[in-house]
């Protein structure tokens, strides 16, 4: 895995790492965002759900203070989801359109960095280590819920059309929020839509999938236990950016 100057990324081994990763989650999924869920651990500061055990954990250490981990994204394979009784986003998108494509696929999700390594190089790093995990296991597609913070859609209905209008995910690809809790998001017609307050409300780990080449699916979910509304973002590696795959990938 790359190390670049303070950072190092690595893959969790063993229960130390995995509590570690659950702890930051804590700290930035509920502590600072609100979150909640059944499995979430409030006296030992733990967030964790039952995909935990059967996932890869990919950890950004930072080496100026013994390696404490400070960044961390959870991976899932098909093989994965298969003895987890499915991927984590089944519970909130009909995956088949992804399912039935026998691609090698790859769910990224709980991805955060703790709040005094945002806005550097650290998010980069990660994400060259994550680039080094899809290329080890040949992934061809990558998907995950990502998410706006709160549940106020009225208030997100800029950021969620612009994202319809424009990046939804081609038929081949285009999952759907499950009909029980599907969340229209053309809410504004497309020559409404003001696209830099769109922007300014889009989180900036959306935005970076986005200029990846990145695709949305229909509909948006609205995740009351965690304080979110969600979106299923969608990479076909086959169809990335190869100029912002080389920044954020590296050589890879």
């Amino acid at each position: 895995m790359p190390d670049t100057g303070r950072y190092a990324v690595r893959l969790a081994v063993g229960p130390g790492d995995l509590q570690a990763a659950q702890a930051l989650r804590y700290d930035v999924f509920v502590r600072e965002l609100g979150g909640d869920g059944p499995m979430v651990d409030h006296r030992a500061g733990l967030e964790a759900d039952r995909y935990d055990a059967h996932a890869d954990h990919l950890l950004l250490t930072d080496t100026a203070r013994d390696g404490a981990v400070v960044g961390v994204y959870r991976l899932m394979r098909a093989d994965q989801a298969a003895r987890a009784g499915g991927f984590y986003c089944a519970g909130e998108y009909d995956l088949a359109p992804l399912l039935t494509t026998r691609r090698p696929l790859l769910e990224l999700g709980r991805s955060c960095l703790h709040s005094d390594h945002r806005g550097g190089s650290a998010m980069m790093v990660l994400w060259q280590g994550l680039a080094r995990y899809v290329a080890d296991h040949d992934i061809a597609v990558l998907f995950g819920v990502a998410s706006f913070h709160g549940t106020d859609v009225a208030a997100l209905a800029q950021p969620l059309s612009i994202l319809h209008h424009r990046h939804l995910a081609p038929p081949d690809l285009r999952v759907r929020a499950l009909a029980a809790d599907f969340q229209p998001m053309d809410l504004i017609p497309p020559d409404r839509i003001d696209a830099r307050a769109a922007m300014v409300q889009t989180p900036a780990l959306i935005k970076a999938y986005l200029r990846l080449g990145g695709f949305v699916g229909e509909g948006a979910f609205v995740d009351h236990d965690f304080n979110t509304t969600d979106v299923c973002l969608v990479m076909d590696t086959g169809r990335m950016n190869v100029t912002q795959a080389r920044i954020y990938g590296g050589a890879r």
